[in-house]
């Protein structure tokens, strides 16, 4: 999965909860002004949980637009260094959109969004959680025709729509044709996406693929897997 920079700028915004950005493909820089003197405790702790992921860029004099030309930088910079990562401005300053119009045109995947939950890839989630929950539905009716029918279909437990799910259905769909066609490979798949090298075991990505298959989104035949996504996450 593709590394996404998340840029706050605190000043305009002063965001509290980092819980969507806890995720192993999600940088994120704060930029503090001097006034800045004090740090909600939410937002503090999930910023040292985030570890090397997360840093804090602090100015030291205060001037007009000093902060926006700090983030302007640091955007460049990153994007000069790492062409292929997605960049998210977290701002109400609709200053940025002019240079993020210009990255776009350069092929540079740069958006502004005036909150983290107003990201796009957050914004289609209760579109997909709707989807899901319209895919298991339709899989419980029974058809009209069956000798069954008449009688009531047994209540199924809905599976939770996790993070890690979300985050292997993204990963899958950005794959396009290049998905994984078995088992093994599926669930290989799974497990690098959601963090391998950070620790994430192997049974969590066995718990992500039951997932997807009693979704509905992979269909098993033998040892080869067939996909039914939704376009975009």
């Amino acid at each position: 999965m593709r590394t996404n920079y998340v840029l706050i700028d605190y000043e305009n915004l002063p965001v509290k909860s980092l819980e969507l950005l806890q995720e192993p493909h999600f940088r994120l820089r704060v930029f503090l002004g001097p006034k800045n003197s004090k740090l909600p405790t939410e937002l503090v702790v999930a910023m040292q949980r985030m570890g090397e992921r997360g840093e804090y860029v602090v100015l030291e004099t205060s001037s007009p637009n000093a902060l926006d030309f700090h983030i302007a930088y640091y955007l460049g910079r990153l994007a000069l260094e790492e062409p292929t990562s997605f960049f998210h401005i977290i701002s109400a300053d609709k200053g940025f959109d002019p240079l993020l119009k210009h990255l776009k045109g350069k092929g540079i995947y740069a958006v502004r969004s005036e909150s983290i939950e107003a990201m796009p890839c957050f914004k289609a989630l209760p579109a997909l959680e709707a989807t899901i929950a319209a895919t298991a539905a339709s899989g419980n009716k029974s058809p009209s025709s069956s000798p069954a029918a008449s009688k009531p279909a047994p209540k199924k437990t809905k599976t939770p729509v996790s993070g890690q799910l979300k985050v292997a259905m993204h990963d899958l769909i950005s794959r396009k044709g290049a998905k994984p066609r078995t088992i093994a490979k599926l669930i290989n798949t799974i497990h690098s996406t959601l963090g391998k090298a950070s620790g994430v075991k192997l049974a969590e990505a066995e718990a992500v693929y039951k997932q997807l298959c009693d979704q509905g989104f992979v269909k098993v035949n033998g040892e080869k897997v067939t996909y039914s996504l939704p376009e975009r996450v």
